[in-house]
C-alpha cells in the first residue's frame, strides 16, 4: 500500500509527514547509510508510519496552534504557530517536523519507539526475597534530540498550560 503523505491541505487519509524519497534524500545528505540499508521501500514506509504515529501520540497536546481541519489525520498543518516571531505557514508541514519524522523513522526501523517499560531495580536479594525499585526510573523513553528539534513548535512549558505572573 502506497504511503499517503500530508501535502499541507489537511488530508484525512495522510499517514506520514514526509515521503520515502524525501526521507532518503535527507539521510543521503547526512551520510546515514542505515536508511538505505533497509531492504525495501515497504520497510521504509512502515518506519515512517510508526514515526508519525509516535509523533501524534507524543506531541498532539503539546503543539502550538490549532489543526487546520477537524477531519485531518495528522497534527499538521496548523494555524497560529509562531516560531522566532514568524508565523508558520498554515498550508504546509514545517521542515523541522519532517526531519524529526525521519529521525524517528530510522529509530523505528530497528526498535520499538514506545516500548513497555518497568521500573529499574536498585536492589535485589534472593533469599528471603527482597526487591527495591527505583521510583525515579523513567516511565517512557524520551528522545532528547527530537524534543530539542521540535521545541520551537511546542507550547511553552510543555504542559499546554500557560499561567501569567504578576509582580506586586
Amino acid at each position: 500500500m502506497a504511503l499517503i503523505v500530508e501535502d499541507g491541505t489537511g488530508l484525512s487519509t495522510a499517514e506520514s509527514y514526509i515521503s520515502v524519497a524525501d526521507a532518503s534524500t535527507y539521510f543521503t545528505a547526512r551520510a546515514v547509510t542505515a536508511w538505505a540499508a533497509l531492504d525495501t521501500d515497504a520497510l521504509r514506509e512502515a518506519a515512517l508510519r510508526k514515526a508519525t504515529e509516535y509523533m501524534i501520540a507524543t506531541y498532539r497536546s503539546r503543539w502550538q496552534g490549532t489543526r487546520k481541519t477537524e477531519d485531518q489525520a495528522l497534527c499538521w498543518p496548523r494555524y497560529d504557530v509562531t516560531v522566532e516571531w514568524y508565523l508558520v505557514a498554515d498550508d504546509s508541514v514545517p521542515e523541522i517536523v519532517k526531519r524529526a519524522c525521519c529521525e524517528l523513522a530510522l529509530k523505528a526501523s530497528t526498535a520499538e519507539l514506545n516500548p513497555d517499560l518497568t521500573q529499574g531495580v536498585l536492589e535485589e536479594i534472593i533469599g528471603p526475597i527482597k526487591t527495591v525499585y527505583d521510583k525515579n526510573s523513567p516511565q517512557r523513553i524520551r528522545y532528547a534530540a527530537i524534543d530539542a528539534m521540535l521545541a520551537p513548535y511546542l507550547k511553552a512549558g510543555g504542559s499546554g498550560c500557560m499561567v501569567g505572573l504578576v509582580r506586586t
